[in-house]
């Protein structure tokens, strides 16, 4: 209890980086996985002990959400701290750096105020293991956002045998480096993770742990010989498709490797002055359990963008909460800032909120507005407990998301006044993020 009082009292006062032992940062990312995918979100087919005991130790959020419908945009919306289309990056990037559907776009020129360079400023060694896929030119790949260590691949999926991306090249990189290496990648996460957290342990670090997991191709772990990749995400109307439980296999050993992960911190003596930090990128694909809510990734509908979130954090987190608390990825760009004291640059504003004295129990819960936007056609936000969802041109939708998660409940023939006051925000948002971007590309034009 002790420690408890000092911890929270210095990170109240934003004193909590000036202690010699400074607080460690693990952020955990899944990939694809379904809201109700976890035990402790209600899955009834899932084994998740670890993932369920990191809830009971820390903090659950009910209502927490993606920057984004897909996999690219959370994660710049994670490395900028602000909304992804300020840097027009709104669609995954293919396995060029093309994003799909031959959109045009390009990956997360590093602008020197990413999170893990701001982190590196605050004297925090940062690693990312994983899944990048942000970009493959020199000033978008992630040792020129700021990370000292980095061990994963760059395109949006890969083969987890071969390791190669979605054209069948080779992807696999240590440091800049394109490596050889057998393995299951998921275990291979694992044990880069571990050994990182061995080699940092005497000093303050923030690891960014990306699995690749659930996404697809659907091989599970320990069958290398009928994991062919080409066949391993099929359409759920194709013949020979993949399966529910390939799926939960891969999930389950996520769970598995987090256990190791823990363990290891456990093993180092850091554990209770690590914050770890556990949610997705996105919601989940067809094998997914997205329950209670409808419809999946790539919507703007609850179940593309509603994700499992929890944090732990011993002697400061009480343990066994459930936090309504409404949130969002940046939200843990904007936590993880202020933890480690990283001086801000001028003119830079994260936009996401820091839920640290929330959890701790010393800030009243916030109400909060927040927007999303699948393509200019498919846009969304959030106030307090309304949201308007624009599912193409001129068709909207109200729902009262705090009792109707589902969106089936459409309040749309009574809400009208309401619905003009939700088209007021998002309108004046997509004007305030398009003028920002506008202006971004034209500087790094002229550069």
């Amino acid at each position: 209890m002790k420690r408890f009082s000092i911890c929270l009292a210095l990170l109240l006062s934003g004193g909590i980086q000036a202690q010699a032992d400074r607080p460690n940062v693990i952020f955990i990312m899944t990939d694809d996985v379904g809201y109700g995918d976890l035990g402790s979100y209600g899955a009834p087919d899932v084994s998740t002990p670890v993932l369920d005991r990191m809830a009971a130790e820390g903090v659950r959020f009910t209502d927490f959400y993606s920057n984004g419908p897909v996999c690219s945009p959370t994660r710049a919306g994670l490395m900028t701290g602000r909304y992804q289309q300020r840097y027009d990056v709104e669609f995954p990037l293919g396995s060029s750096g093309e994003t799909v559907a031959s959109r045009g776009g390009h990956g997360l020129a590093a602008e020197g105020h990413s999170l893990p360079f701001l982190l590196k400023n605050a004297g925090y060694n940062t690693g990312l293991v994983g899944k990048w896929h942000l970009g493959y030119e020199p000033d978008e790949v992630p040792e020129a956002h700021g990370f000292d260590y980095f061990f994963g691949f760059k395109a949006g999926y890969t083969d987890y045998y071969q390791h190669t991306n979605g054209e069948g090249g080779p992807d696999l990189w240590e440091n800049g480096q394109l490596i050889e290496e057998e393995g299951y990648m998921t275990d291979m996460i694992t044990q880069r993770s571990i050994r990182y957290i061995n080699e940092h342990a005497d000093a303050p670090f923030f690891l960014s742990i990306q699995y690749n997991a659930a996404h697809w191709p659907y091989q599970v772990p320990d069958m290398p010989s009928v994991a062919i990749r080409n066949a391993a995400h099929l359409q759920p109307h194709e013949q020979g498709t993949s399966t529910r439980g390939a799926y939960v296999a891969m999930l389950e050993r996520v769970d598995q490797g987090m256990g190791e992960i823990f363990a290891a911190l456990q093993a180092a003596g850091i554990d209770d002055n690590t914050l770890v930090i556990f949610t997705n990128d996105n919601g989940g694909e067809w094998l997914s359990r997205n329950a209670p809510l409808f419809n999946r990734k790539w919507s703007v509908w609850e179940g593309g963008i509603r994700v499992p979130a929890i944090m732990r954090w011993p002697g400061v987190i009480p343990p066994a909460q459930v936090s309504e608390q409404v949130g969002i990825t940046m939200d843990f760009t904007a936590t993880i800032l202020a933890l480690a004291g990283a001086e801000l640059p001028v003119g830079y504003v994260p936009e996401g909120i820091n839920l640290l004295p929330i959890v701790s129990g010393q800030s009243p819960v916030v109400e909060r507005t927040l927007f999303w936007r699948s393509n200019p056609t498919f846009t969304a936000v959030r106030s307090g407990d309304l949201k308007l969802v624009m599912d193409g041109p001129g068709a909207a939708f109200l729902f009262d998301v705090r009792e109707d998660p589902g969106e089936r409940n459409d309040l749309t023939n009574t809400g009208q006044a309401e619905i003009r006051r939700l088209r007021g925000l998002l309108d004046a948002w997509t004007a305030d993020v398009n003028a920002e971007k506008a202006a971004r590309m034209s500087r790094l034009a002229d550069d």
